[in-house]
């Protein structure tokens, strides 16, 4: 029996996710939106069915807005959201998507009880946060997405500044997603090459940088909306890990109870992610600049999280 895959939002990353599932064939799909959006979601589905048999890919893939379509899924990812438009606060955008995933949270709660859960709206610390705490869900059955994407943002730019292959870099970024993220570039590697012997100070620097406005560079490039490419195979990513038990370590939004020095707070760690969920959180022993940062981090996070009420 295929797994089943509910995809809360058939926005840009939604219909991303809906294909990399289908072309990974990782389950059945259900892509889920408002009633005023079923039609679109419905016309999504049966598109990606027409594509099937060139993708070579068996699933069945339905658009909705009834959520007792998701029952029984397995894993849920949570994109619906609404974007920050001209003449909206912070806060107004915090409330605006506090109440949809307040519903989102309700519904899943409702009809796929047992689910692993992703969320990726943003403001992601907090819409996880909330996400959590109104599902009443363990924290192994519920992660954020964007430390996976941050640290692929960051790959990404070193592998372009030092024109080598993605698949040669590795390493990690931890903390918010946001500004004050904390990329590591002692601990990251180009071909086990430590990155610090073979990037200058100053391309570093440049590096941190690009990797915490990453999403600011996308926005201001679109003119209107956000990156959708990236977080959709970002989260699949994280989707597939706990599909198929491939017991990936990932940096992911997870719940911290004591885990550098954090209690009660969503924030991006190195995480293992198996069939069993977000399995275990791994803690890198940080220097006292990397502490520093990290503490900066917290305070956004901590303080975004307030901002909610909840």
């Amino acid at each position: 029996m295929r797994k089943k895959i509910a995809l809360i939002g058939g926005g840009q990353i939604g219909q991303i996710l809906a294909m990399l599932a289908a072309q990974k064939e990782l389950g059945d799909i259900v892509i889920l939106d408002v009633p005023g959006y079923a039609n679109v979601c419905k016309g999504k589905a049966l598109d990606l069915m027409e594509m099937a048999p060139h993708g070579n890919y068996d699933a069945n893939i339905i658009g909705t807005s009834d959520y007792k379509d998701i029952e029984g899924a397995d894993v849920v990812i949570v994109t619906a959201g609404k974007p920050r438009e001209a003449g909206m606060t912070r806060e107004d955008l915090l409330n605006v998507n506090i109440k949809i995933i307040t519903e989102v949270a309700n519904g899943v709660k409702q009809y796929a009880p047992k689910a692993f859960c992703i969320i990726v709206t943003n403001p992601l610390d907090a819409m996880v946060y909330v996400f959590h705490k109104v599902t009443g869900f363990p924290k192994h059955q519920v992660i954020g997405m964007a430390g996976t994407l941050d640290t692929a943002r960051w790959r990404a730019f070193i592998a372009m500044e030092l024109g080598v292959s993605v698949a040669d870099v590795a390493g990690t970024v931890l903390g918010g997603h946001g500004p004050d993220m904390v990329p590591l570039p002692r601990l990251t590697t180009v071909g086990s090459v430590p990155l610090t012997e073979i990037a200058t100070p100053e391309q570093i620097e440049k590096l941190v940088n690009r990797t915490r406005e990453a999403g600011t560079e996308i926005v201001k490039l679109f003119g209107k909306g956000s990156a959708f490419f990236s977080p959709a195979w970002s989260a699949i990513v994280i989707a597939e890990s706990y599909l198929k038990d491939k017991r990936r370590v990932l940096p992911c939004a997870a719940l911290c109870e004591g885990e550098y020095g954090v209690n009660g707070l969503f924030i991006g760690v190195p995480c293992l992610i198996s069939a069993k969920g977000m399995e275990k959180i791994f803690e890198i022993k940080l220097t006292e600049e990397e502490k520093a940062q990290f503490q900066k981090t917290i305070a956004s996070v901590t303080k975004t999280v307030s901002e909610c009420k909840i």
